[in-house]
């Protein structure tokens, strides 16, 4: 049987941020073993150099030092001849409040499994144990831990549940994959479909944790019921980090991390959902949809990851956009949300897609292929040259949804598609092909879907929203944000300093020779700032002439801009009243599945 690798984690310095790890091989390679941290985590496409928090590293064999020789920059070896027992010490600086990194200060630790278990090269299969210890200086303060990491059951030290200890993974792709919290969080537990849940909230909050488990249970059962019972996961723990301002989550195969902002938590006593709470549920629901749209239904390309450097694929589309469409479609089908709440959610979503014109230049495909140098490395020329295949993603599965609804007058649906590659994919972990869904859409639906859906996905021509949506008696319509003229820009205010964030492709800004970074100094000479900027144009009517002053750098220079008048840009979805029984049937099937 293979040895397995041993690491223990302890916060040592945590007002300094660091943890110290060991990890310990009985057998190194004779011929030198080799150690590397990943260079980017699953589910954020972008290499992110982990290994740079890594502030000191040393080896010991025999009790004696080994020297260590760096490789590259996430790699290290040892020399040849070296025997067990190996232990490797190091220290990694901890302060990146995100859910892809690691965090660590008096108050709480967390940390993602990528930016802290070196990877002992030749051991990736072996079983894996973590000892997860106390913190130092702070053993009093009453700390949990809180993943869905498993607990060695059965060896001396086993953890307790949500207690310091020995954990287990049976594999170093498994030990990565269950993030770890801990500190004086918040918990409730709830069971879904049989299988035991759990929430973790970390930070100052006033959530009213009954109210949150009474609506992320419904969700997380019409999940699991959309594919079929078993769920794929024994168990699974939400981790939450509530803070003033911040919003992101990452998918793992039994747990997710997520980073929201402490008023978008329910209250006690709170009677109407707010917005910020609903986008909250969105949130969960989309990384909880994860746990089979991209854990385990992967892309040929994933299969296996090769976390040294990126990895292409052009898929992304039906991975992050299918499970963007379905996020709020499950809070509707849970009764989570009303129809009427949904319908403006979606055209948010529309919203969002038709305002960037980088939807013309640049397909979903490429979107996808390319997120690696464009969508996670954004500039403020983004809206003008790039889509999102999550929003326009999100958009492509609600067209196919529909068609294939109409198509078979409600018998067959993107449910069904779903369904299909947690079958053929999921359960047998074999990756979908790069013309996967394509041929998949032309197997439930016919040849002349799958070339329809191709040119969708791979074209930059508008979608057919407003007919694909009357298939379900619903009407589109396009609203002007406001009656005030603009420039075609976006701004954004640092205190009452005022800048341009974008200048927008065929906006009066950009013909005037505006451009995005400069600072807004007078309109007509009256001092520009974050609270007066609007209320001005709001005073003019299109075909205005405007007199725009802006730092360029350390220049000042003056613009003449010409308003134009508001673009109809919003869109609003409405239900038809004398919609055909069909629409309305189809219409029935979809919302409520």
């Amino acid at each position: 049987m293979t040895a397995p690798v041993r690491y223990t984690i302890q916060a040592t310095q945590p007002a300094a941020h660091l943890f110290e790890v060991t990890l310990s091989l009985i057998r190194p390679d004779p011929a030198g073993q080799v150690f590397s941290l990943p260079a980017w985590i699953p589910g954020s496409y972008m290499i992110r150099e982990f290994a740079k928090n890594i502030v000191s590293l040393s080896a010991r064999a025999g009790g004696k030092a080994v020297p260590v020789t760096k490789r590259d920059k996430h790699s290290w070896q040892l020399p040849a001849g070296i025997e067990g027992p190996l232990t490797l010490t190091y220290t990694v600086y901890a302060w990146d409040l995100s859910v892809r990194t690691a965090h660590l200060d008096p108050t709480h630790g967390f940390f993602n499994g990528t930016s802290v278990f070196l990877c002992a090269h030749g051991h990736e299969n072996a079983p894996q144990r973590v000892d997860i210890r106390p913190p130092e200086g702070l053993e009093d303060a009453g700390w949990r831990v809180a993943t869905s990491l498993p607990e060695a059951l059965g060896e001396k030290g086993a953890a307790e549940r949500y207690g310091f200890g020995l954990y287990q993974a049976q594999n170093y792709d498994a030990l990565i994959d269950h993030p770890v919290e801990m500190g004086n969080f918040a918990l409730a537990e709830f069971d879904a479909c049989g299988v035991p849940h759990a929430v973790a909230i970390t930070g100052r909050h006033d959530c009213d944790m009954t109210r949150l488990v009474d609506d992320l249970k419904p969700v997380c059962e019409a999940q699991i019921r959309l594919f079929g019972e078993p769920a794929p996961m024994d168990r699974y723990v939400f981790l939450v980090m509530a803070v003033g301002d911040g919003y992101g989550g990452l998918e793992h195969r039994a747990s997710t991390a997520l980073l929201c902002s402490r008023a978008d938590l329910p209250w006690a006593g709170m009677e109407a959902q707010s917005e910020g709470y609903r986008q909250f549920l969105g949130l969960c629901s989309h990384e909880y949809f994860h746990t089979w749209n991209v854990k385990r239904i992967k892309p040929a390309a994933f299969v296996p990851y090769d976390l040294t450097q990126e990895n292409y694929t052009r898929l992304l589309w039906a991975f992050e956009g299918f499970t963007s469409y379905y996020d709020d479609l499950m809070l509707l089908r849970s009764s989570r949300i009303t129809e009427k709440d949904y319908l403006a959610l979606l055209g948010k979503t529309i919203s969002q897609v038709h305002k960037g014109s980088g939807r013309h230049k640049q397909s979903v495909a490429e979107s996808s292929f390319e997120a690696w140098t464009k969508y996670y490395r954004q500039d403020e020329n983004s809206p003008n040259a790039i889509v999102s295949y999550y929003t326009k993603g999100a958009l492509v599965a609600l067209l196919l949804d529909l068609r294939l609804r109409a198509g078979s007058k409600g018998a067959t649906s993107l449910d069904d598609l779903m369904r299909a590659l947690w079958q053929r994919h999921g359960l047998s972990g074999l990756g979908v092909a790069e013309d996967g869904i394509f041929a998949l859409a032309s197997e439930i639906g016919g040849a002349e879907v799958g070339s329809w859906l191709r040119e969708l996905v791979e074209g930059t021509a508008e979608l057919p929203l407003e007919s694909g949506l009357a298939r379900a008696g619903i009407a589109l319509a396009w609203e002007a944000s406001g009656e005030a003229p603009g420039m075609g820009v976006r701004t954004s205010a640092d205190g009452d300093t005022l800048k341009l964030a974008n200048v927008y492709d065929g906006g009066s800004a950009q013909a005037a020779g505006l451009s995005a970074g400069d600072v807004l100094v007078a309109l007509d000479g009256l001092k520009l700032g974050a609270g007066n900027f609007d209320k001005l144009l709001a005073r003019r009517i299109a075909g205005d002439s405007v007199e725009i002053h802006v730092f360029r750098r350390d220049e000042l220079m003056r613009f003449d801009v010409e308003l134009k008048a508001a673009p109809k840009d919003i869109a609003k979805l409405t239900l038809s009243e004398d919609a055909p029984a069909p629409a309305l049937a189809l219409r029935e099937g979809w919302l409520k599945g």
